[in-house]
């Protein structure tokens, strides 16, 4: 029986890659990937050449879950990379590991730790994580006003993914709902424009509508649990 190995990757920074990730994608008969693209050019940059590239999402577009539970039944080896970060968090892989668990119970599913946009933004942001609530990306419509209620109340540390279409809104839905909140924006982390900013929402929102150049990349979003 073969190996899934749940890798990984930068952020990022492309120096953010362990040594295991890196060994662990040099033996790998098969390298699924959400861009095989984005995943090229790590291996590029450490010279990995001659593998086997397979795309991979969740709505099966490219290789299928059936395929890959074959690949493993065949006995190779198979490591699972998001485009960034840690495949899992926010992330297609979630469920092509949920079918692989399913179809192979005994098969072993190895984690290969490495970089994650929450738990850096966490680490620099200067707000109590020693408890905290992570949303993933909220939703577009449905749940979203119940969401951002709850963050209003919240005694943890609130924290969700935004993307630079939704980010002002975002701001506009904490300025009606969490006023006098601290929130902390984490920009285009460990990226050459990384940016981290901090204020009330509406300092914020005033901020981002002033400099349109910097509403671009992925933001992390953190909400102070004390007023």
């Amino acid at each position: 029986m073969g190996i899934l190995y749940v890798v990984g990757t930068p952020i990022g920074n492309l120096e953010d890659v362990t040594l295991r990730a890196l060994r662990v994608l040099k033996e790998a008969d098969v390298i699924l990937c959400e861009d095989t693209r984005v995943t090229q050019k790590l291996l590029a940059k450490y010279e990995i050449t001659g593998k086997q590239l397979a795309p991979y999402n969740e709505q099966d577009s490219g290789v299928t879950a059936g395929k890959i539970i074959g690949w493993l039944e065949e006995g190779k080896s198979v490591a699972l990379v998001s485009d960034a970060g840690t495949p899992g968090i926010s992330d297609p892989g979630t469920l092509l590991v949920q079918k692989v668990r399913e179809a192979l119970p005994e098969v072993k599913i190895e984690s290969v730790p490495g970089p994650s946009a929450l738990t850096t933004a966490l680490s620099i942001a200067g707000i109590p994580a020693h408890e905290f609530v992570f949303l993933g990306f909220l939703p577009h419509k449905k749940g979203r006003e119940t969401l951002f209620k709850e963050i209003a109340t919240s005694e943890r540390t609130m924290t969700f993914y935004e993307s630079p279409h939704r980010i002002l809104k975002a701001l506009e839905s904490l300025q009606k709902f969490a006023p006098n909140k601290k929130v902390i924006i984490a920009r285009e982390l460990t990226k050459i424009h990384e940016e981290i900013k901090s204020g009330t929402p509406a300092e914020l929102l005033e901020f981002f509508k002033a400099n349109e150049e910097k509403v671009r990349g992925e933001f992390v979003v953190l909400v102070n649990p004390l007023l």
